[in-house]
């Protein structure tokens, strides 16, 4: 299944949308409620064109012990970054930009698919009373679901997830749950919320473990060797990622790409960290 076309509502191209993300007028128009920290639903405008989006101000962050390094804003746009290098679109267009209460980062709000057609995209998770997934699903872990019950938590063999799941991998995804995952019309599916993401010791925690173990895509295989070329020193790459995750972080994510085209695998849980974040959802 090759990638999908980049993202352009309304006609415009990907450089443009940056373009507006950056320069645009930033209107607050309400909050997000349920996040830890401090998310604003925001339209922006900028020559006559205006789209919605995310503005997560670096003000209302609140500060985490085992990150203290940099800021929430910063990694996820180190996180676009990436996506961008692999050619896979996975994480909406993403900038850093000042607003209304300061420097943050600002994100193309994505739209699902339209409800009367929501039947028609298939789901990606889903928690099942069989002991192994059914054909096209890749089992994930077994959780309880109250009354001493347990059920399987299941996720779909979908070549969009699998790519998302590389790409969680590369940039160390400590919180990958399935409200993070958007799907969008024209088969697109997305990633977001990727604050806590590129320490340099392993934090991977995902919903998305059913490949753990078995050999990479071909493709995925020739996005690493893309990305190391990317990450070698002095390439414009590293010079970006420079102004948003630490020298350290830099080093830790060019060894887990290695380590991925070395082992020429999914990883698997580490053990020493809980691999599954929490809520799942």
């Amino acid at each position: 299944m090759p990638a999908p076309e980049r993202i352009s509502p309304g006609g415009l191209t990907h450089p443009e949308l940056i373009t507006l993300l950056t320069k645009g007028r930033l209107t607050v128009r309400g909050r997000i409620r349920g996040a830890s920290n401090a998310v604003l639903y925001c339209t922006v405008a900028y020559e006559g064109e205006e789209r919605t989006c995310v503005y997560k101000p670096i003000a209302g962050e609140q500060p985490l012990w085992d990150f203290p390094d940099g800021t929430l804003a910063q990694r996820e746009v180190a996180a676009y970054e990436i996506s961008e290098v692999t050619g896979w679109g996975l994480v909406p267009p993403t900038v850093l930009r000042d607003g209304p209460y300061g420097e943050g980062m600002c994100q193309l709000w994505i739209d699902g698919p339209p409800e009367e057609s929501a039947d028609g995209e298939p789901a990606l998770l889903a928690l099942v009373e069989d002991e192994e997934p059914a054909e096209g699903w890749k089992a994930v872990a077994v959780a309880e679901v109250g009354e001493g019950k347990t059920a399987l938590l299941v996720h779909a063999d979908d070549p969009r997830l699998r790519r998302l799941a590389v790409l969680d991998a590369v940039i160390n995804n400590g919180d990958r749950k399935g409200g993070h995952l958007l799907p969008a019309p024209g088969g697109r599916l997305y990633g977001i919320d990727h604050g806590v993401t590129f320490n340099a010791d392993d934090k991977l925690r995902t919903l998305l473990w059913g490949w753990a173990g078995e050999p990479l895509t071909a493709e995925a295989v020739e996005v690493l060797g893309r990305l190391a070329a990317a990450l070698m020193p002095g390439t414009a790459l590293v010079t970006r990622l420079a102004e948003l995750i630490t020298p350290e972080e830099i080093e830790a994510l060019r060894g887990r790409v290695e380590g991925l085209r070395s082992a020429g695998r999914h990883p698997e849980p580490s053990g020493g960290w809980p691999s599954i974040p929490w809520p799942p959802v």
